[in-house]
């Protein structure tokens, strides 16, 4: 085992403390990673505080995690000390069942082991759940490592591995590219980097956000056409011009509305998590043949593919960097929709 330091809740009230946790020694397969930057997703906010039930204390939240390779097991045969790499939301799965062997992890049938607070064998991670990236140092499988391109700067490159492929995913899935019309609600740390990959796909791409107050960056991200969804007309002018709609927000919103937005075929992927159950009228699904689905994050080909397209296409994450013990304020901040438009630790700072 080897120690690292690292930030730590340990009541869903509490404040983030420095603490010390151990990894384990590395197989033969597995990576060491000195961590360099570590991305505030709002999943690290809902996790901590328990808002989603089940947290397991001390949490070490952390699923954007960019850094070095520090030393590799005898067997690795895809990294080298001094590479420039990445770890998201994943660090293992059962790699048998159907999704797993279609490359799509994040579906396995048997549970991905996430990047924290999943319980594993106190063999993989001493307290018997993992930890995540709010510390010096990782230990993952290399299968569940990837390479962050030399285009790529490591503080803006660590958002997409969770933003990033959470929007690059459904985009690919769903065809977005010439020709096709894509819509993105919301304009915040997931819609933002939508807009940049979108745009860079060569879609027509349109936000619509509760106001105009981001309509400018929307504009300088690549966006097309910006609307305020606080004007009611824009649901009439704007009704069966889409092909696919990205929902990134976890508000509840009148999806009825956003589905008669969409064009013959068209699809709304929910990607945000709202509170409460969605009604959706089934004449708005059959009249156009409309369709309502989901979709989360991207399985590790996937986000291999998006960081390779966002470093061939000068994409990163619009970030600001804090220090370690900044995290709490930046919890508060991210829920009161102050940030443009990650929080990245510089885990320099731990």
């Amino acid at each position: 085992m080897s120690n690292a330091a690292a930030y730590a809740l340990s009541t869903p009230d509490g404040a983030f403390e420095k603490v010390t946790i151990e990894r384990r020694e590395l197989g033969p397969h597995d990576v060491l990673i000195d961590v360099e930057y570590a991305g505030i997703c709002h999943s690290d906010i809902h996790t901590a505080r328990d808002e989603w039930g089940g947290t397991r204390y001390p949490c070490v939240p952390g699923h954007e995690i960019a850094g070095l390779v520090a030393a590799v097991g005898g067997a690795v045969t895809k990294f080298r000390v001094g590479d420039r790499v990445g770890v998201g939301c994943m660090v293992d799965s059962c790699g048998v069942c159907g999704p797993c062997l279609a490359d799509e992890e994040q579906y396995c049938t048997r549970g991905a082991t996430m990047t924290y607070n999943t319980p594993v064998d106190p063999a993989v991670q001493p307290e018997g759940y993992t930890m995540g990236g709010y510390s010096t140092q990782v230990v993952v499988t290399e299968n569940f490592v990837v390479s962050i391109p030399d285009g790529i700067a490591l503080d803006v490159a660590a958002p997409l591995l969770c933003a990033g492929i959470t929007l690059f995913s459904p985009l690919r899935h769903w065809g977005a590219g010439p020709g096709k019309r894509v819509a993105i609600i919301g304009m915040g740390g997931l819609g933002h980097v939508g807009v940049k990959i979108a745009a860079a796909m060569g879609a027509e791409v349109t936000v619509l956000s509760h106001s105009l107050s981001k309509q400018d960056d929307g504009k300088r991200f690549g966006a097309h056409h910006y609307y305020a969804t606080g004007d009611q007309q824009i649901f009439r002018d704007l009704r069966g011009r889409f092909d696919l709609i990205l929902n990134t927000v976890s508000a509840d919103l009148p999806i009825d509305r956003y589905m008669r937005l969409l064009n013959l075929d068209g699809t709304l992927v929910m990607l945000g998590v709202p509170e409460n159950p969605i009604s959706v009228k089934s004449f708005n699904l059959s009249g156009l043949r409309r369709s309502l689905s989901g979709s989360m994050i991207g399985g590790i080909a996937q986000t291999q593919e998006m960081l390779n397209f966002c470093a061939e296409h000068g994409i990163g994450a619009e970030i600001e960097l804090i220090s370690a013990d900044e995290i709490d304020s930046a919890y508060d901040r991210v829920v009161a929709s102050d940030v443009r438009y990650r929080f990245v630790i510089d885990t320099a700072t731990i």
